[in-house]
């Protein structure tokens, strides 16, 4: 054991308590089952209305950005499997402060997303319901997931594998569709790859629109990064982390950019839209009955998946902050199934956000609750490269279970990737709200930090409770 592990393990011994309940299949499906949700089904329709065709290229350097982050992730949490992941290596590489910032702003982000997941059902749900107000199924959907996570994380594991599982189906036969549909139709449907230059050419937006797409890419690939935290609670965390990683980045491009093709041939890029998912307008136009309704069943599964997830990290994520004395105590209480249900119900903020947004702008509630949470995701991002700048320099010459390749490009790399699309956000009509909301949140988390927890935190909260 080398130095540098045993200093982590005070940080491991105070969030001791959760069950490694985990699987390693499990673990592969919780991360593609956050990261195929409602980035793809939904958010994929605003980012063409950006670059049009050349989406395809934004979503290949979202891809790229999530391949390098994973790396990084990867060789951290092969070292130190734990609930708190990143936000406990940004705490021990950095400073304490850092571990503050990192877990408050990934919360945050997390629990905006979550609301932004159950905002995408209400929109899937009027396919079958028009009449029906969306926060019917807000709060009714809301309510059997919190159960869900409530329970035990053996339940959680197995409902997001067959999730996730279903979803993976549904896409692989969405490709097998699409093939068919975009090969074999005559030249006069309208149908073929010739969609991807007759309506203003592959960058009728310029490079300017696709760069912009490649924030609504960021945030399709969001949540990959819970497999650093699932690992705190999987059976074998090192075996583990090592194949869903390599499983899950080959899955994720596979589906996002092959699928994103199929569908720019199919239907021409100005026809998408984010009041319905494109996904569903691919499939009416293959004029295969009932494949419509089937796809926009699947995609409501995908949200739910995509939710019960994200429900479960934000959980983790309290759980920390309070084991580590930045949070209340009984938010790191766990229950006779180990489960931090105190932290669960603080989690659900984003649920009620949504449900008021959507009674308020039903219209345009996903897009607001999309920018507002995008902030604290991109700068966690940001700051898993900067962590494992640092975690490399302190692990010079050291062996290493799982490395990362072309350190210190690949790191410099995706930290100066990840500053140019924050900085865009701030050009954006649409997502300028990221940073009018997100750099004052950063600062006063920073005065919260230095007046009141900066000397009293870590190690605060008692190892007893476990």
């Amino acid at each position: 054991m080398t130095q540098e592990q045993r200093g982590f393990d005070t940080i491991v011994e105070r969030e001791k308590g959760l069950h490694r309940g985990l699987s390693t299949g499990q673990l592969s499906m919780i991360a593609i089952g956050g990261a195929i949700g409602t980035g793809l089904f939904l958010g994929s329709g605003f980012a063409i209305g950006f670059a049009g065709p050349s989406v395809l290229v934004s979503y290949a350097i979202g891809a790229l950005i999530a391949l390098l982050l994973m790396g990084c992730l990867a060789e951290m949490t092969v070292a130190h499997p734990t609930s708190g992941s990143f936000g406990a290596y940004a705490e021990h590489y950095i400073a304490p402060w850092a571990g503050f910032l990192v877990r408050y702003a990934y919360w945050s982000s997390i629990v905006f997303a979550v609301g932004t997941e159950v905002t995408a059902i209400a929109v899937y749900m009027k396919y079958w319901f028009p009449a029906v107000p969306g926060w019917y199924w807000i709060v009714g959907f809301s309510a059997a997931l919190i159960g869900i996570n409530s329970v035990s994380v053996k339940v959680f594991g197995a409902v997001e594998y067959v999730f996730s599982m279903l979803k993976i189906v549904a896409i692989v036969g969405f490709i097998l569709l699409g093939a068919y549909v975009v090969f074999g139709a005559p030249a006069s449907s309208g149908i073929g790859f010739a969609n991807y230059t007759s309506h203003g050419g592959f960058f009728p937006k310029g490079v300017w629109g696709m760069w912009v797409a490649v924030i609504v890419s960021i945030f399709s690939y969001l949540s990959i990064e819970m497999i650093a935290v699932a690992a705190g609670e999987a059976r074998d965390p090192q075996k583990a982390i090592t194949r869903a990683f390599r499983a899950t980045m080959f899955r994720l491009v596979f589906f996002y950019l092959l699928t994103l093709a199929l569908m720019l041939a199919i239907v021409p890029w100005n026809a998408a839209g984010t009041d319905e998912s494109p996904f569903v307008r691919v499939m009416a136009a293959t004029h295969v009955p009932g494949a419509a309704g089937v796809i926009n069943f699947v995609i409501l599964v995908a949200a739910l998946s995509a939710m019960n997830s994200q429900l479960y990290i934000t959980t983790r994520m309290m759980f920390s902050l309070s084991r580590a004395g930045y949070a209340p105590r009984r938010l790191g209480a766990l229950n006779s199934k180990g489960v931090p249900v105190a932290a669960l119900w603080l989690s659900t903020i984003g649920i009620a956000l949504a449900t008021v947004l959507n009674v308020v702008y039903p219209d345009a509630s996903f897009v607001l609750m999309m920018s507002v949470s995008m902030f604290g995701a991109m700068f966690t991002w940001l700051m898993i490269f900067v962590t494992h700048f640092f975690f490399r320099h302190r692990h010079m010459g050291l062996p290493l279970a799982f490395r990362m390749w072309g350190f210190p490009v690949t790191s410099l790399l995706g930290a100066g990737l990840m500053i140019g699309a924050l900085v865009t956000t701030w050009f954006t009509r649409e997502f300028r709200m990221t940073l009018v909301i997100g750099v004052p949140f950063v600062v006063g988390l920073l005065v919260v930090y230095f007046v009141w927890y900066r000397g009293k935190g870590v190690g605060a909260a008692d190892a007893e409770m476990a």
